[in-house]
């Protein structure tokens, strides 16, 4: 009976890594959807969204079915509420991913971004996909270092997420008010499509440690602090 309950355990972290694996996969071809003006591939972003959405709701019939069968407490129980909770980081990162392939779509045969800032949303999309990738390792591989550094590595979004701004702002802008809506919104889904994969990473720490990343973090910055000679030049 426990291995059975054990192996239902494993089989929600697996399912949370093909979540994982298919909201990342989504947001690269998402990404090359609204450069390429690939219609095609825009539409089948929008309908694999689905295969995220199910995903979802089989992990939380799971979940609530080992809640109320198994009663799991202490580290179990952590593992099955903060599952729970990165299902639903991982659903709305394929909504996000959704929402740039439906934004392809509304402009087509338009490319969505303007020439100037194609390399900007390519770097963008990379970069979430490489975030995505990352919280899926750290959902196998359970390692607190590699999640914490996720936080470091969003960094360089809120960066490219500013040189987006910056070019919205600038006098020279010369594209229109529909354009420069539609980057806001492109520059906003990769933000938080980011960020849902930071949440995602610090949920294991949680799961990990019993402790949130951030107090861990705190602790650390504390440590580095009262090292001898630590603030020197």
């Amino acid at each position: 009976m426990r291995d059975a309950y054990h192996e239902e355990l494993d089989s929600i972290g697996d399912g949370l890594v093909e979540m994982a694996r298919l909201v990342g996969s989504a947001i690269g071809r998402a990404t090359t959807a609204i450069l390429d003006a690939d219609l095609k591939l825009a539409e089948n972003v929008i309908e694999a969204d689905q295969k995220v959405d199910e995903l979802q709701h089989e992990l939380e019939a799971r979940a609530i079915a080992l809640l109320a069968r198994q009663q799991p407490v202490a580290t179990d129980l952590r593992i099955v509420v903060t599952s729970l909770r990165m299902s639903a980081d991982l659903e709305r990162s394929g909504d996000l991913a959704q929402h740039v392939a439906k934004l392809a779509r509304l402009r087509y045969p338009d490319r969505g971004v303007p020439a100037d800032l194609h390399a900007t949303i390519l770097e963008m999309g990379q970069l979430a996909q490489r975030l995505m990738a990352k919280a899926a390792e750290v959902i196998i591989t359970k390692d607190v270092d590699l999640a914490l550094q996720l936080e470091q590595d969003d960094d360089a979004m809120d960066l490219l997420h500013r040189t987006l701004f910056q070019h919205l702002m600038d006098d020279r802008w010369k594209h229109g008010i529909e354009t420069a809506v539609d980057v806001t919104l492109l520059g906003r889904y990769y933000e938080r499509f980011a960020d849902h994969a930071v949440s995602v990473a610090k949920r294991v720490v949680y799961l990990v440690t019993g402790e949130h990343a951030d107090e861990i973090q705190a602790e650390l910055q504390t440590e580095i602090q009262t090292v001898p000679g630590a603030t020197e030049a």
